[in-house]
């Protein structure tokens, strides 16, 4: 039943928005240039790698060494713009479609955390990961990694349709206030480090 919500529910989706992705793709194209979709290797259900789709909000500046520059120099305005209307998350329709990820489930993080997570935190992958969760519509990236991590293993162990609705319902609400896209002074969220401390990047 999921699946089948899950799938047709973004095929219609992507019709009905697909105005939208068309002219954010062409302001990214405008704004930052090629690629206009960012791909990146995410753990999906069972830890099984998958390519994410984003539309790309940063720039790919590059320091001395060759290192990426932190999140906050390389998100350019119109990047700022798109994640607090979360506009760039759009193209997970078809990560959904392609049954990749579920509407709703754990968001799906970096390769590299998977090796970091404890017994009980590695339990967010036992479920398909999701465009929107319960820990995005309790707090997204004001929580710590802690709070962050128990409310994804709360929802694989409390999983129900209607627990799905209340989420999408209260993603809407969250989408519209534009609360939680980032960490309490940072652009982003700070890097996981482990449940006993997290680096600030």
């Amino acid at each position: 039943m999921k699946r089948l919500f899950d799938f047709s529910s973004s095929v219609i989706g992507l019709v009905i928005v697909s105005p939208v992705i068309i002219g954010t793709a062409l302001v990214v194209k405008k704004k930052l240039g090629s690629p206009v979709i960012f791909k990146q290797t995410r753990p999906g259900k069972n830890g099984k790698p998958f390519e994410l789709y984003k539309f790309r909000t940063m720039t790919d500046e590059l320091d001395d060494n060759g290192e990426l520059l932190p999140d906050s120099v390389r998100l350019t305005k119109t990047g700022k713009i798109l994640r607090k209307l979360s506009v760039d998350e759009l193209p997970q329709l078809i990560n959904v479609i392609k049954g990749d990820m579920s509407l709703v489930g754990p968001r799906p993080l970096l390769m590299e955390y998977v090796e970091l997570y404890d017994d009980r935190q590695i339990k967010r992958l036992d479920v398909k990961p999701g465009i929107t969760g319960w820990a995005q519509v309790n707090g997204r990236n004001n929580l710590s990694w802690e709070e962050r991590l128990e409310l994804d293993v709360w929802y694989v162990e409390n999983q129900t349709f209607m627990l799905d609705m209340k989420i999408l319902y209260m993603t809407l609400q969250k989408v519209v206030k534009r609360e939680g896209v980032s960490h309490p002074g940072q652009a982003t969220m700070e890097k996981f480090t482990g449940s006993s401390k997290a680096e600030i990047i």
